[in-house]
């Protein structure tokens, strides 16, 4: 016999997987940022992105941790894979910009930008404020084709899935738009 109680567990559990970001087909929230590309600040604008292609928008926990380090190290990596078709990249967390000033000398290899989001108005927006720790971006990422529509979301807080799969969507994406 499952016990009630086992149940429960696996059902928050695999809810967790799938929380509430927001799904393929929604517009996305305008928004600007401070951010830094290679140590240089800047604001960001999701507008003005969008007018050279689609945006990939992930969100991350937290810089200079494990996993947002590698995913970082992953994203750097992609970046010319994801210019090639058009396509630029931005992170976003909670951190400082001078925080991130450093982690996108050093961890994102200055291939691409991150912008702070303090006061946590894009995270609220975007539906990536981690449940368990609030002050904190879950781990979120998205697709965003220049018609500002969202055509790729995923949440998960293992970051090992994120840049494949955005740069499957950003693939896809293309295919459809050459």
């Amino acid at each position: 016999m499952i016990r009630p109680a086992v149940i429960l567990a696996a059902s928050l559990a695999l809810a967790g997987a799938a929380m509430a970001e927001l799904a393929p087909g929604d517009t996305a929230p305008a928004f600007s940022a401070k951010a830094t590309l290679g140590g240089d600040e800047f604001t960001f604008s999701l507008e003005e992105a969008l007018r050279k292609g689609p945006v990939v928008l992930y969100f991350y926990p937290k810089a200079f941790t494990p996993g947002c380090t590698m995913e970082a190290h992953e994203f750097a990596e992609a970046t010319p894979e994801f210019q090639s078709m058009g396509a630029s990249v931005i992170g976003i967390s909670a951190d400082s910009i001078d925080d991130l000033k450093k982690f996108s000398l050093e961890e994102c290899r200055s291939a691409f930008p991150v912008a702070s989001d303090a006061d946590q108005s894009v995270m609220k927006a975007y539906d990536a404020v981690l449940e368990q720790k609030p002050e904190l971006a879950n781990r979120t990422s998205y697709v965003i084709a220049p018609d500002g529509k969202i055509v790729y979301a995923h949440t998960d807080l293992n970051y090992e899935d994120h840049v494949k799969n955005t740069l499957a969507a950003v693939k896809a994406w293309k295919a459809e738009h050459p």
